[in-house]
Order: structure tokens, then sequence, then C-alpha cells
């Protein structure tokens, strides 16, 4: 802080002004100076400046031809994807083709499977219906025997007249016979 205000106190004694002096001031020298360095400089100056360039340029290059490469990648891609997307559906179509082939199969099984159920259910039903039908005549002619059996006792309490009925009847039957 104290050069910053010996900075201000010396401005304000002497003043600012211009020298005019060319030879006082080394403006000559800094040109000449300047001369020696563009002269001697300008071959290394001018190839790491040619180098520079052509590093860059050659990376511009690698770019472009790494973008190039990238966007043919990109559209191989992309057919690839497409390519996917199409066996993909061809996929999910054969899945559902299978699928209702196996449904339709699977309905045909068990609808033969059910026919084989309703024709033994059928077959089975038809057999005790015939079982029951044989039962009931059977009671019926049972049946029938009892009331028979049971109005010829009352018939025929006595056993003179059965004994007459029976005797007529073979009597008729050797008639027929002979």
């Amino acid at each position: 802080m104290e050069n910053f205000d010996q900075i201000f106190t010396l401005l304000a004694n002497e003043g600012i002004g211009l020298n005019t002096d060319i030879l006082e001031t080394g403006l000559i020298n800094i040109v000449v100076l300047l001369a020696i360095l563009v002269y001697a400089g300008r071959d290394f100056l001018g190839s790491a400046l040619e180098e520079r360039r052509t590093t860059i340029v050659k990376g511009v290059q690698d770019a472009e031809d790494r973008l190039n490469e990238s966007k043919k990648r990109l559209i191989e891609a992309q057919k690839q994807l497409n390519q996917a997307n199409i066996v993909i559906s061809e996929i999910k179509n054969e899945t559902i083709t299978t699928k209702k082939a196996l449904l339709k199969s699977d309905a045909f099984q068990a609808k033969k499977d059910l026919t084989v159920r309703f024709d033994r259910a059928l077959s089975s039903f038809r057999s005790k219906e015939r079982q029951i039908f044989v039962e009931i005549k059977q009671q019926i002619i049972s049946l029938v025997l009892q009331r028979t059996v049971s109005r010829v006792q009352e018939t025929f309490k006595s056993k003179e007249r059965s004994n007459a009925l029976i005797n007529e009847t073979i009597d008729k039957l050797k008639g027929d016979l002979l």
C-alpha cells in the first residue's frame, strides 16, 4: 500500500509527459529487436505454426472421419433395429398362431373327452334304466303272481273244488293232445 501511495506522489510532483527524443526512449532499439525477432524467428515460428495448423487440420479430418463412421454405424444400427423389430413381430405372429392352434387342439381334445364321457354316462344311464325296468318288471310279475295266488286261494278255498278244477283242466289238455 505504501508503494502505491509513492507512485501517486511521484506523479503529482513530476507530472506525466511525452518524451519525443527517439534516442532516449529506445524506440529504435525496440524496432530493431522486433525486426531481428521476425527475421530470425520466422522459420521457427512459421514451422511451429505450420505444424500446429497441420495438427489442427488432421484433428478436424479425424473428427470428420469419426463422425462419418459414427453416422454409418448409426445407419447400420437402425437397419439392424428395423430387422430385429420385423423378426420380433414375426415371432409374435407365430406365437399367436401357435396359441390359436393349441387352443383349437385343446378345445377339440376337450370336446372329444366330453363326448366320450357323455357317451359313457348315456350308456351307464341306459344300463341303469334297463336294470330298473327289469327290476320293476320282476316286481310287477311277483305282485301279479301273489295276487293270482291269493285270488285262486280265495276262489278255491275248498280242496274238492280245486281238485275238480285240476282234473277237468287235465282232461281238456288230454283231449287237445290226442
